[in-house]
């Protein structure tokens, strides 16, 4: 079983492997990475890799957590403001494109279909969106539908875009823009 780091030491060797397998997976997904890069770029070992994270789909599994945790934390979910979470997501992608390329390696490599994760964290914002519901604040439906849907508006302009990929060196305007239509559509689509 893999184990966690004991010392800060450690701590900054784990950090270092996740940050270069990201970018490893997120460039070339699951069954192009090589551990080999990931070891030169993180300036560690195989062994290390194999010792924290057990395998090359445990430090995919790590990576997707903990880029997961990450946009969790930066974007705050608040159910009675679905456009300015839609908003956050859309700046979030912007600053770190590769979350959006992990996930969609995940759908290519491992999950076609249903649910890409399926996480308890996901528990807590689908009872807000109910209870939003149930006050009359938000449009009836499936909980999970509703924000599957804020989802792919927030991500209509990521690397994942079937039309069109935006990238932060792009004007501000335009970006500006962007978050007013997104917000406002996303407004009319969760309305009562």
């Amino acid at each position: 079983m893999p184990e966690l780091p004991t010392t800060p030491k450690g701590a900054a060797t784990r950090r270092r492997i996740l940050d270069a397998a990201a970018e490893e997976f997120a460039q070339r997904g699951i069954a192009g990475a090589r551990i080999d890069r990931i070891t030169a770029t993180a300036r560690t070992n195989k062994a290390q890799v194999y010792g924290y994270f057990g395998s090359k789909d445990g430090l995919f599994d790590a990576v997707i957590a903990d880029h997961a945790d990450r946009l969790m934390s930066a974007v705050a979910f608040d159910a009675d403001d679905l456009p300015g979470w839609a908003v956050g997501m859309y700046d979030e992608n912007l600053r770190h494109p590769e979350l959006v390329r992990l996930m969609a390696w995940l759908r290519l490599e491992r999950r076609p279909t249903g649910r890409l994760t399926d996480t308890p964290r996901d528990e807590p914002k689908l009872a807000a969106i109910a209870a939003a519901q149930a006050a009359g604040r938000l449009r009836q439906g499936d909980p999970l539908d509703l924000i599957a849907l804020v989802i792919a508006m927030a991500c209509a302009w990521s690397p994942a875009s079937g039309f069109y990929a935006a990238t932060a060196d792009e004007p501000a305007a335009d970006h500006d823009r962007r978050r007013a239509l997104l917000r406002e559509c996303v407004a009319r689509a969760v309305a009562p």
